[in-house]
């Protein structure tokens, strides 16, 4: 009798236990992995975002200088604006294009191949105009992608 009781009290883990748990892991791995993927890619767009809110700043400033606006963001001042023409993080690159007699412009940030950002499909061109209109590429639309 004592023998048996031995014998029930040193039996480990199944292997369909352990099956089992290897199966559970795989599922939730399996959920959370994208919702983590798309997570960081909405919140990656704000590094676009606050490129651009700088740019759309030192924009204004130029012009009170110099009543015209520039697309020579990389320039250093007084001919540029001393901005980088890509954001912080390497993820999206911007662009300035001029308006008739340089009194406006549109300041776009795209992403950059092999940033991460490639992969958002709301939001694949955030841009901004002089008169602060916010626009947007891609189905997520503007509310979306300026959020």
């Amino acid at each position: 009798m004592r023998r048996n009781a031995c014998r029930s009290a040193l039996r480990g883990v199944t292997l369909i236990e352990l099956l089992v748990v290897v199966i559970v892991i795989a599922i939730l791995a399996s959920i959370a992995v994208p919702s983590y993927r798309n997570y960081m890619i909405r919140t990656q767009r704000t590094e676009a975002k606050t490129a651009l809110m700088q740019l759309q700043a030192a924009q204004e400033k130029f012009y009170l200088q110099n009543n015209a606006y520039t697309d020579q963001i990389a320039a250093a001042p007084p001919a540029g604006l001393g901005l980088l023409a890509q954001t912080e993080g390497g993820r999206y690159a911007i662009t300035v294009a001029l308006g008739a007699g340089a009194q406006g412009y549109t300041a776009t940030a795209d992403p950059v191949a092999g940033g991460g950002q490639t992969d958002d499909t709301q939001c694949t061109q955030l841009s901004i105009t002089d008169t602060g209109v916010r626009g947007s590429t891609g189905p997520g639309g503007v509310d979306t992608c300026w959020r």
